[in-house]
């Protein structure tokens, strides 16, 4: 059965964890709508590619421009049967919106599917849904988690973690695992 899924982004979300999933999702029979605040349907976002090439830490590039489908500002979360929140640099300024916030507390108190991919983590932290859960993210949001209550899943970063409602991933290379126990929550079957 089909299911309206809210995705909320905005501008750096990492290109990989905002495409994919919206795509994979929409490709499966499921209505996305992704939002950012401030903005409106047909406005965009830019995104960035975060790789991993040896370095510390993941590099930054510029990504393509993701075009928003529905306004953030018309959307009510009750109207929703699950959340996808993409990583990069996105969540790390959107949990300064108290509406935003207000929005993921919504899917957590209903018990809604959440999938979360790496700093979406931040997200979820600040919305302060995370006390007593496993979740994973990209390994320097660790204190992020773990400072919200909740506890860090160090898992490798192609893999993915479920705790009730929540899938939570480390990075992108996660999707296949990420979407495919996402899926699961949404009672979606892929038949062969």
């Amino acid at each position: 059965m089909a299911k309206k899924i809210l995705m909320i982004c905005g501008d750096y979300c990492e290109d990989y964890e905002t495409m994919v999933p919206f795509q994979t999702l929409l490709a499966v029979g499921h209505t996305v709508h992704a939002v950012c605040p401030g903005k409106k349907s047909g406005e965009h976002i830019a995104t960035a590619i975060h790789d991993f090439e040896g370095d510390q830490t993941y590099s930054e590039k510029r990504g393509h421009n993701f075009t928003l489908n529905a306004s953030f500002a018309e959307v009510r979360a009750e109207d929703y049967d699950a959340l996808v929140i993409p990583g990069g640099r996105g969540p790390e300024y959107l949990r300064l919106n108290e509406q935003v916030l207000a929005a993921v507390r919504h899917f957590f108190s209903a018990n809604k599917p959440v999938a979360a991919v790496c700093h979406g983590a931040q997200l979820l932290a600040g919305a302060r849904v995370l006390e007593g859960r496993r979740c994973s993210a990209y390994p320097a949001c660790r204190a992020e988690v773990e400072l919200a209550g909740g506890k860090y899943a160090d898992i490798p970063v192609d893999q993915a973690v479920t705790d009730g409602n929540l899938v939570s991933a480390p990075a992108w290379p996660a999707h296949p695992a990420w979407l495919s126990q996402f899926l699961a929550l949404l009672g979606t079957r892929i038949s062969h």
